[in-house]
């Protein structure tokens, strides 16, 4: 039996979260969600997840923050974090990719896509 893959979703957006949720549980995925960094911390610190989809721009801790946190400590350092946002200038990919981000993808999402940058970086 295959171990079904866990997403933690985070992002400030309820309407983004309920996208990601039917994306991502349409095709087998557990999700959980978090609506900040901070939120998304707090739940890690409990939960363990297979891999992390995060916006950049959110209130309390951005996704760098997240990202920043999550290298730093042990538990997740190696845990594949996928960047969901707006913003696609190339600083700002790269300031993400030095930070740790496994990959980038820019929103409004296509769900195929989503769902196979997940199982590639889940694997």
């Amino acid at each position: 039996m295959t171990k079904t893959t866990r997403v933690l979703t985070v992002d400030d957006s309820a309407s983004m979260r309920a996208l990601l949720n039917h994306a991502l549980t349409t095709h087998g995925f557990d999700v959980a969600q978090a609506d900040d960094g901070q939120s998304a911390l707090e739940w890690l610190q409990l939960n363990e997840v297979d891999v992390v989809i995060t916006d950049i721009n959110m209130p309390r801790l951005d996704g760098f923050g997240l990202i920043e946190a999550l290298r730093n400590g042990t538990r997740h350092r190696d845990r594949p974090i996928l960047v969901l946002t707006t913003e696609s200038s190339d600083e700002k990919k790269n300031r993400a990719r030095q930070m740790g981000a496994t990959g980038w993808i820019v929103k409004p999402f296509d769900a195929s896509k989503l769902v196979a940058a997940v199982r590639r970086v889940s694997h």
